[in-house]
């Protein structure tokens, strides 16, 4: 196994990935889908825009992400102030229902992932991880 950072953060964001859906398993989740529940736990009643921002996902993905959630009833768009040329997405009962699940599974992912560290480390390493992630961020042309 490499050491090297880009090996390590792929290979813990795939095996976080699986462990995540493994957890959701017969909660009729797809891949993409907590990650959404997770964004509108604390902006419901997001633009598409934002959410495909603060998600890291292309518009085209989520479009087709978001109608899903709408198909099963997870999520549902609204016109807000008469606007026709944007819909914002609200959580249903269920998609807050489902929340739960997602919110458990990551805390236990979480405590899984630093078993053995210390409170210290835990939040030294997530200060340090914060700074990379702005200035990978600064990379992006969009400042995403």
């Amino acid at each position: 196994m490499s050491s090297s950072f880009h090996y390590l953060v792929m290979a813990e964001h795939s095996m976080f990935q699986k462990k995540l859906l493994a957890k959701l398993k017969g909660t009729g989740l797809t891949s993409g889908q907590p990650k959404i529940l997770d964004y509108l736990s604390d902006h419901d009643g997001a633009s598409q825009k934002d959410i495909a921002h603060g998600c890291h996902i292309e518009p085209g993905t989520l479009t087709t992400l978001l109608n899903r959630m709408e198909e099963i009833g997870l999520a549902e768009r609204r016109m807000l102030g008469g606007n026709r040329r944007s819909f914002y997405v609200f959580m249903t009962d269920l998609g807050k229902s489902k929340l739960k699940l997602v919110t458990d599974a990551f805390s236990e992912l979480e405590e899984e992932a630093f078993r053995g560290i210390s409170t210290d480390e835990r939040a030294k390493f997530t200060e340090l991880f914060q700074k990379i992630y702005k200035n990978t961020a600064r990379l992006h042309p969009n400042g995403e």
